[in-house]
């Protein structure tokens, strides 16, 4: 059983602004809590759609977007039931970091949680346990963070095994969002995710990178208002649809040999930019040794084909970084 309070009523009509209370006890405060901020707006009957950023603390357009909205928007302007988490892991967010200063927890990756865990523990065991089973759609707004830059995508995550159905209403909606790209994750063998708590909850999981180095990018912003509008307007809660919606890119990412790894400690030189298609052995960049500058520079390729969608962001590399991924068109999406 879930150890976190909340201030507001999430069977209450009207708009709600409060807080979840996270019990953390410390030196400084015996019976003190984190209080992560909650925005209730329900108005009758209609679809219960759940919003939320912050999961990591150095992903900002999301939380832009959603703070503004919680200040914008009232019950009267929707049908239906929103739940708005703008700083998600708020220990995270307030330190500006992936993971938790307070457990060093990487809320994307402790799913289903535990109510007697860290601070980060309790936060996923009460988003998948008491927040999702009330509503029928998750949308988890992401960025690269301070050490990738994305090229923006939208994206939806399924479980292979989930009804044509489930599967088709999925896509229906993340096509409609208004992002260029789409990408399709079937969750295959994977369980502490965001989106996997959403597949064990029967709730369908929209979500997507719209940015990152750690900054506010204003472009990211505003796709994910955008998206934002545009869900809630096919899921029936708020405005209409745009007449005439141009079809987005559905891609996936198809093998482990997508993401590039650095094989040494140096600095690493890109040598391709987003959005650049690659095969097999292209060049994806070289990792240089100011310390030792008679050292010739190590060549790192591609292992497979693809865009470029992502890639790091500061210079400096340690053995194992994350240097690239790719991602390639989806083969059920033609």
């Amino acid at each position: 059983m879930t150890q976190i309070t909340s201030t507001v009523d999430f069977d209450q009509d009207g708009k709600q602004v409060g807080w979840l209370r996270v019990p953390h006890s410390v030196t400084r405060s015996a019976y003190g809590v984190l209080p992560i901020p909650v925005a209730v707006l329900r108005n009758g009957d209609g679809a219960k759609l759940m919003l939320s950023a912050g999961n990591h603390g150095d992903e900002y357009e999301g939380q832009v977007v959603l703070t503004r909205l919680i200040q914008q928007l009232e019950a009267s302007d929707i049908r239906g039931t929103l739940i708005i988490l703008p700083a998600l892991n708020l220990p995270a967010v307030l330190a500006a970091t992936r993971v938790s200063p307070l457990d060093t927890g990487n809320l994307n990756r402790v799913f289903p949680g535990d109510p007697n865990g860290g601070p980060t523990w309790k936060i996923a065991d009460y988003i998948e346990h008491t927040l999702m089973p009330k509503v029928d759609v998750v949308a988890d707004f992401h960025g690269g963070g301070a050490s990738l830059d994305y090229r923006p995508h939208a994206s939806t995550h399924y479980s292979p095994d989930a009804s044509d159905e489930h599967k088709k209403k999925s896509l229906e909606i993340v096509t409609k969002l208004g992002v260029p790209h789409v990408m399709v994750f079937e969750r295959r063998n994977k369980t502490e995710g965001f989106p996997d708590a959403a597949i064990r909850q029967g709730v369908i999981s929209i979500g997507g990178e719209y940015g990152g180095t750690g900054s506010v990018f204003r472009p990211g912003v505003q796709l994910v208002q955008t998206a934002v509008e545009r869900l809630l307007a096919v899921l029936g809660i708020k405005g209409e649809l745009p007449a005439n919606l141009p079809e987005p890119q559905l891609l996936h990412i198809p093998v482990p040999k997508s993401h590039v790894y650095a094989p040494e400690p140096g600095v690493f030189e890109p040598a391709t930019e987003l959005g650049d298609a690659v095969r097999e052995g292209d060049l994806c960049g070289h990792v240089l040794f100011p310390e030792n500058p008679t050292r010739e520079p190590v060549p790192v390729t591609f292992s497979t084909y693809g865009d470029v969608v992502c890639k790091r962001h500061p210079g400096r590399v340690e053995a194992g970084d994350c240097v690239a991924h790719l991602a390639a068109p989806w083969p059920q999406g033609g």
